[in-house]
């Protein structure tokens, strides 16, 4: 994957080890649900690689993929509260619990926070030889071409909900065609079998600037500095409009108080450090250190803009 390349070499620094792993060595697992080569994993194994060579500790990410990213989350809710499993999840964490009419455990619950820890951006793109240059292009053209496109997505991500929001805002006839991971929707679409899709720059920006794939609309505030020609959504029509990628930690629910607070004040020393912020800036996310209260906070601010999303988009799994 092109984004792998992203990778710098890992600190040499040696840090002070958390009070819960330092008898034991245990080896921290970061369970991520969702396929190797995505955005979410490669920023995980980018964090583990630097946890690793600050702290002395061991630290594995274990790709659990299925479901909606269910599989994985639920996995990491089973696990014993000790610290030693922790989750790494984006959106789809607060996505599911509202597009899973049945889902059998509830993550609020079953979670506590830890440690937001990074923050990018969505951008829309098409193949370079489909005659649209622009949000407004494109839903005039799949106006003219009903049933002729197809958008692919991760099954049970925020991309999905947000393509298929603007598919319902817009009144589009384009086909859906839901794929394991977002990594394999983009190889299909390099290959002319879909049309649309709605990712992270992380995995995107490289694809635009090689000129394999055109950048339509990005989904934050104000541009992103790396495709300055690229209008936001709120400048394609859509008012208000703006939505983040986001990764963070959790740790299963009854993991003791004190060692959340020491996790949090490890991986915050992590991405702290300039060799971090650098390795995250080639993705195209930047970190975003914070406590664990902050966080909770962050999270609890964004379930009800994800809720009202769902709502719109009418994905309902049952």
């Amino acid at each position: 994957m092109i984004v792998r390349r992203a990778f710098l070499a890992a600190a040499a620094a040696i840090a002070a080890i958390p009070f819960a792993f330092a008898q034991t060595q245990r080896t921290i697992r970061l369970i991520v649900p969702f396929t190797p080569g995505s955005p979410n994993d490669v920023i995980a194994r980018l964090l583990a690689q630097h946890w690793s060579a600050r702290s002395g500790q061991s630290v594995i990410v274990d790709n659990r993929p299925g479901g909606g990213t269910i599989t994985g989350t639920k996995a990491a809710a089973t696990a014993e509260p000790d610290g030693a499993t922790l989750l790494f999840q984006s959106s789809s964490f607060v996505v599911a619990p509202a597009m899973y009419k049945n889902l059998d455990y509830d993550p609020f619950k079953s979670f506590v926070p830890v440690a937001n820890a990074v923050e990018g951006h969505w951008v829309t793109v098409v193949p370079p030889d489909l005659p649209v240059n622009s949000i407004g292009d494109f839903i005039a053209y799949a106006r003219a071409n009903p049933g002729k496109l197809n958008f692919g997505f991760g099954q049970g991500t925020a991309p999905q909900l947000v393509g298929e929001w603007l598919k319902k805002k817009s009144g589009l006839d384009v086909g859906s065609v839901p794929y394991r991971g977002g990594a394999q929707a983009i190889t299909d679409m390099l290959g002319g079998r879909i049309q649309l899709n709605i990712g992270t720059t992380a995995t995107l920006v490289p694809l635009i600037k090689e000129g394999k794939l055109k950048a339509l609309s990005v989904w934050s505030p104000t541009r992103y500095p790396d495709l300055p020609d690229v209008p936001t959504m709120i400048e394609s029509g859509f008012p208000g409009l703006t939505l983040s990628f986001w990764a963070g930690l959790w740790a299963p629910a009854g993991t003791p108080a004190p060692l959340i607070e020491k996790i949090n004040a490890e991986v915050n020393a992590v991405l702290g450090a300039p060799e971090m912020a650098a390795s995250l800036h080639k993705l195209g996310v930047e970190a975003r250190p914070g406590s664990s209260q902050d966080f909770a906070a962050f999270i609890a601010a964004e379930r009800p803009k994800w809720l009202d999303i769902v709502r719109v988009s009418g994905v309902i799994v049952e």
